[in-house]
């Protein structure tokens, strides 16, 4: 069982990665493929009049500002994304499944009534915000299409237990789903080799973590790679055998990964 994140920054190739996971999917691997979309909603938002923004949180991690307008936006933008490797996968002659987290309750948690962020140095406090952390997995539905040979493409809006739309971290959507169905891997990848120990010098890249020092290590990621490390602790505390953090712009990203590619972490 693998769970594959790919991220929605500039520089991925997603007819490379189709080609490659169609390639394991008729070798008879189960996937689950969950995908993000910040390039194309920076690109929407500008374009529609509704510029992104970026905070950081108290914690130190930068993320979208996600009111209703930007959720909205963010839905229109993973739609397309989510067609289009809907698409390229069947092209390639695998069965996938678009979905939205939301659909069918496969990702519920709960929305956050506002957030506390650091701007201009002070602490403040955020309100219509439309986020929150994947809590729950409808595993019965996953498996179920995963039985019938399907692979399923998830976009990360999930529900809230309110019946709400939300935007959750795709990589931590994917490390929740990567442990409720007990996979072997999960693999995210991104536009850069892995971790790297001085950013963005792509000669310095981590190629192993012990699994009980990946904690360690979070000082070292730059940007969104904090969360992708995050999510890779999450999974592990999670049950995953082992979370690798591989490149998506390589020709065959998803294979490069599995044999080693990376930063392999476990």
């Amino acid at each position: 069982m693998l769970v594959v994140k790919v991220g929605g920054s500039k520089g991925i190739n997603y007819d490379m990665l189709c080609r490659d996971l169609a390639m394991l999917a008729q070798g008879g691997k189960r996937i689950v493929l969950v995908h993000g979309g910040s390039d194309e909603t920076n690109q929407l938002s500008e374009a529609l009049g509704h510029p992104p923004r970026f905070v950081t949180s108290v914690s130190g991690h930068t993320s979208r500002y996600t009111d209703r307008r930007t959720l909205e936006l963010f839905m229109m933008a993973t739609g397309k994304i989510n067609a289009v490797l809907v698409e390229q996968l069947q092209r390639q002659g695998a069965n996938a499944l678009g979905l939205r987290g939301l659909d069918g309750r496969l990702l519920s948690g709960k929305r956050k009534a506002m957030i506390r962020i650091i701007e201009d140095g002070k602490q403040k406090i955020v309100r219509d915000d439309w986020t929150g952390t994947v809590e729950q997995v409808n595993t019965g539905l996953l498996s179920l299409l995963l039985k019938e040979g399907y692979l399923p493409v998830i976009a990360p809006i999930a529900g809230s237990f309110d019946g709400e739309a939300i935007n959750v971290d795709g990589d931590r959507a994917a490390a929740a789903i990567a442990a409720a169905l007990g996979a072997e891997t999960l693999l995210l990848l991104t536009n850069v080799p892995g971790l790297l120990r001085h950013f963005p010098d792509e000669s310095s890249l981590i190629s192993h973590i012990p699994r009980a020092e990946i904690d360690d290590y979070l000082p070292l990621a730059e940007g969104r790679m904090k969360k992708k490390v995050l999510g890779a602790s999450e999974a592990l505390m999670g049950g995953v055998g082992r979370v690798i953090l591989g490149d998506a712009r390589r020709p065959t990203p998803v294979s490069d990964a599995l044999a080693g590619a990376g930063t392999v972490i476990g």
